[in-house]
């Protein structure tokens, strides 16, 4: 079964990376881009990703509010959000706890982590 993972993402070079290696990994997943908040905000809503990695950096609505806006919406509140962000581990860690996400990958991204992470969120295993 094909899951959809939503990025969010305005770093044209981070996009590009996470896509190559999502795509690399399975066919099973379909990657689905937001260039802004305000465009992931209206993707999670209409597509119902089955994960979102979210930066926490974008330009016109900043990612914890993005964040807070997904989990008030019934049927997206308990889809698995993975923060993707340059910010100290400390700080990532209290953004994860404040806004909702379930977890966080740091930037730059260690391609072998992040695969394996991003896994452990769509199996079938995984609590949803």
């Amino acid at each position: 079964m094909v899951k959809t993972v939503l990025m969010i993402e305005d770093n044209p070079n981070n996009a590009m990376l996470v896509k190559r290696i999502l795509e690399a990994q399975t066919e099973e997943i379909n990657v689905a881009h937001a260039w802004t908040g305000e465009s992931g905000l209206q993707m999670a809503i209409e597509q119902h990703p089955d994960l979102v990695l979210l930066d926490l950096g974008l330009p016109d609505i900043d990612g914890q509010t993005i964040a807070a806006f997904i989990r008030r919406i019934p049927a997206l509140e308990h889809v698995p959000m993975i923060a993707v962000t340059a910010w100290p581990q400390e700080t990532a860690q209290e953004m994860v706890r404040a806004y909702g996400c379930d977890d966080y990958i740091g930037k730059p991204i260690d391609p072998r982590k992040f695969i394996r992470m991003v896994l452990s969120y769509l199996s079938p295993t995984a609590s949803n």
